[in-house]
């Protein structure tokens, strides 16, 4: 970072800044933080000579760790701190939905106190520390241009790395015989089990178009073309989503059969074919790439059944992939999603099942692993009632 201070902010500056004081002068940087989270109130400079319990009882009250010593001494304090958050001892219950709320307040203290360990970046994204890696083109992929000297969270900066490195490297589909490439954001097609489910579920007669609702990294559009759908439409309203389905597509030479829309959910028209993957869980998510995961008061899982009747074409199909592990955390009540089917007009046609194959299913020390155990994710086939 330059010695120079950045301009003061104003009432209509787009983006919040970070304050600290360095050799008796006050300075300010660009906050940037993806998950949206506030900056520190306090920040303190911090090198290597800091030991890693001064730091977390720092990082614990709040205080803001800004990084001068070796990039790689940073990551070991990281590593520290995560150590000593661990090793608190957490409230647990044997009431699953109580175990739940638990868990996601450990996880949102730990994250709260390693988001506290800051680093500098210089306007074109790189690093002035020691041993820093060049991470220029992981942030101009996740953030888009610099615009500045900034301050950014040494953990949120290691997930934009790791994010760059999957969309290099990409998932592989086995079906699709290729890999799809999530971008920063997007959630990552990684639980192929759904995956399985759409490849193997009986297609209905007419297989000339077929909606798929949040498209997300576009996988389930390319496979409803592989198998034959002579046109996808798959919609999003989140842009990065956007760009990495269309991205996707290309790369498997789909363009020709699908095209990925802007939209609210439904695009205009009807399909004989309407396939929908909301998020699995009915919890507020604390970060934008939660949005994947959790779904406030079943938003989008009631909005799609409450609106596929009148997008669906006579005698179609609507399949909906959702995992049961609501019910069993107790944040979805066992007669609560047919009760849905049963309000938006429609009819089960078929239920087909199965279990998870990610490593948390196994994992014993879990606290959720009593409901990971017994999770079972469905690919629901929905008609019209007549």
């Amino acid at each position: 970072m330059s010695s120079t201070t950045p301009s003061p902010s104003t009432p209509e500056a787009p983006f919040p800044l970070v304050h600290w004081t360095e050799a008796e002068q006050n300075h300010s940087a660009r906050w940037r933080s993806e998950s949206s989270a506030p900056p520190p109130k306090r920040v303190v400079l911090a090198d290597d000579r800091m030991s890693a319990d001064m730091a977390y009882r720092l990082a614990s009250e709040g205080t803001g760790l800004l990084w001068r010593g070796d990039y790689q001494n940073a990551r070991h304090l990281l590593q520290a701190l995560a150590r000593r958050t661990d090793r608190k001892v957490r409230k647990t219950s044997s009431v699953p939905s109580e175990a739940f709320n638990l868990h996601r307040q450990a996880q949102a203290q730990r994250a709260r106190v390693l988001a506290m360990v800051l680093i500098p970046l210089d306007p074109d994204f790189g690093i002035p520390l020691r041993r820093a890696p060049d991470v220029r083109q992981a942030c101009l992929e996740a953030c888009g241009p610099a615009g500045g000297d900034s301050v950014v969270s040494l953990r949120e900066l290691l997930g934009l790395v790791g994010a760059h490195e999957w969309r290099k490297k990409g998932v592989e589909v086995p079906f699709l015989q290729g890999r799809v490439h999530p971008h920063y954001g997007v959630f990552s097609p990684v639980r192929g089990e759904y995956i399985d489910l759409i490849a193997q579920a009986p297609l209905p007669a007419d297989t000339s178009l077929a909606f798929d609702i949040g498209t997300g990294t576009g996988v389930i559009a390319a496979v409803l073309a592989r198998r034959g759908v002579a046109h996808v439409i798959g919609t999003d309203q989140d842009a990065r989503a956007l760009a990495c389905a269309r991205e996707n597509i290309e790369r498997l030479a789909l363009s020709r059969q699908v095209d990925i829309v802007q939209a609210d959910l439904f695009p205009e028209g009807r399909a004989p074919l309407i396939v929908c993957n909301p998020p699995w869980v009915p919890a507020r998510p604390s970060s934008p790439i939660e949005h994947a995961v959790y779904d406030p008061d079943s938003r989008m899982l009631l909005g799609f059944l409450n609106g596929l009747a009148a997008h669906l074409a006579p005698g179609g199909e609507g399949w909906l992939i959702l995992s049961d592990l609501a019910e069993h955390l107790g944040l979805r009540s066992p007669t609560a999603l047919q009760e849905a089917i049963d309000a938006a007009g429609l009819t089960v046609v078929d239920r087909l099942g199965i279990k998870p194959r990610h490593p948390k299913a196994g994992d014993d020390s879990d606290p959720l692993h009593q409901a990971r155990q017994a999770e079972l994710t469905s690919l629901w086939r929905l008609g019209v009632r007549h």
